[in-house]
């Protein structure tokens, strides 16, 4: 049963618009397809707060963390601007999320050997103890919330999604085409 009493059938879905309360169904296909995407990522980031709270982080913290582990060679970190690239947000923002991070004892910060206007980031011990006990619970909770696919399922997801990218990548918005 959703959380308004509606049934839900028997493959455990609820359709986008009675979970989100809709009085009327969303007629054009595409924005229903968009919309259940945005609402999915509305939903993941409130269970990844929820289930990082406990920690003391937020998920773009342990975002951070992540990225500095795993995709940076062996305790060379990586600099503030090749994290704001990979993470999507603006050098300001990366500026602030590292200041408060480094106040925590999650990151530290360096001058780069080769060009001292540029800052290495990497994990403190305490950044990477942290990071040792949440990745093994994280794991579980990723599998927990993707059980409802199976890995064929998952790969059809990640394609479909990576051709929304592609096209929101070269697509210019529709009021821009208006003359």
């Amino acid at each position: 049963m959703s959380k308004d009493g509606t049934m839900i059938n028997k493959d455990c879905t609820i359709s986008l618009e009675e979970e989100i309360g809709f009085r009327k169904p969303i007629i054009l296909p595409p924005h229903k397809a968009l919309l259940s995407i945005y609402y999915t990522a509305t939903r993941l980031r409130k269970r990844a707060a929820e289930f990082l709270r406990p920690f003391g982080l937020t998920d773009v913290q342990f975002n951070l963390l992540m990225l500095l582990q795993h995709q940076s060679a062996p305790d060379e970190g990586m600099s503030q601007a090749q994290l704001s690239d990979m993470m999507l947000v603006n050098r300001a923002d990366i500026t602030s999320l590292i200041d408060r991070m480094e106040r925590t004892d999650l990151v530290v910060r360096t001058p780069a050997p080769s060009d001292r206007r540029c800052n290495i980031i990497k994990l403190t011990d305490r950044g990477k103890q942290i990071l040792a006990q949440i990745e093994p619970l994280y794991a579980k909770e990723v599998r927990r919330i993707m059980a409802g696919l199976n890995d064929k399922e998952q790969a059809k997801m990640m394609q479909a999604l990576e051709k929304v990218r592609t096209s929101i990548s070269i697509a210019k918005p529709a009021l821009s085409e208006k003359g």
